[in-house]
């Protein structure tokens, strides 16, 4: 099959989904709402992770916490949306709009700078082209399915035509609430790709294949990992919001079989601090 109508179909796929957890078209007369509503998060936290997806080797890193929010929009960095709006709904990455915000269902749109991939990271990598950072646009829904259960879809697309492609998600999440100021979250989700996506982080081509010594390979568009993890998220008091988290993925599909898939399994681990304002 063509790869381009692939990745159109891959992408058409995702945004279906996404779009599909409507309940209907009357919820878009819900989207207006109150926008006088302004808070902001600062904070810190270590993360351990692989040197790069598929990497066999772990990395711990120093990270900012940073989010504000503006009625119906939103920045933040990683995860600093869900300390900022803990209790609340959790915002997606970077600055995002929501569309439609009612009891069960969220739908919004988000922008955020994908960092790509640097061949200097890690020395697997040595002799292949950086992945370059570009700007990702991405839709986004979560229904509730319950008092604890929710559903969520998402796709995004790279914005700049940097070969960071199209990638779809899927996920299932549970929030447990142990008192008024402590939740214990948990989710699980799959993840695809498109074929240029795929080709920028797990192919090799020909002519890369005898700069960095191992075998050319071409992923083609499809399942890209599965993922579970937990957070455990706790107000210290008013101000102060803390949290400790792990989880694991395994690369699933093309990707699993890349030669730069040194380990198809990968685990990460992460604590927090940050300091909330003008709930």
């Amino acid at each position: 099959m063509d790869h381009a109508l692939a990745n159109r179909r891959l992408a058409a796929a995702g945004l279906f989904v996404a779009l599909g957890l409507l309940p209907g078209a009357r919820a878009v007369a819900q989207a207006l709402g109150n926008a006088s509503e302004s808070r902001w998060l600062l904070g810190a936290a270590m993360v351990g992770t692989p040197e790069y997806p598929g990497s066999d080797r772990q990395v711990l890193k120093t990270r900012p916490l940073l989010a504000a929010r503006f009625g119906r929009w939103r920045f933040s960095t990683g995860g600093a949306g869900a300390l900022l709006d803990f209790g609340g709904a959790a915002a997606g990455p970077g600055a995002s709009a929501e569309l439609i915000e009612t009891d069960r269902l969220r739908l919004g749109l988000s922008l955020r700078v994908d960092s790509g991939r640097r061949a200097a990271s890690s020395d697997y990598l040595r002799g292949l082209p950086d992945v370059e950072r570009t700007l990702r646009g991405r839709l986004y829904a979560a229904y509730k399915l319950g008092t604890q259960w929710s559903a969520g879809a998402s796709v995004s697309q790279d914005l700049l035509g940097r070969d960071g492609g199209a990638v779809a998600s899927l996920g299932l999440g549970y929030t447990l609430r142990l008192s008024p100021r402590t939740e214990l979250s948990a989710g699980a989700g799959v993840d695809f790709g498109d074929a240029r996506h795929l080709r920028s982080y797990y192919g090799i081509t020909p002519q890369q294949s005898a700069a960095v010594g191992l075998p050319s390979f071409m992923p083609g568009a499809g399942g890209k990992d599965v993922h579970a993890g937990g957070v455990f998220t706790t107000a210290l008091d008013a101000d102060w919001v803390m949290f400790v988290g792990g989880g694991s993925s395994r690369l699933i599909g093309d990707a699993a079989l890349s030669p730069l898939a040194r380990s198809t399994r990968a685990w990460g681990l992460s604590a927090g601090l940050a300091f909330r304002c003008c709930r």
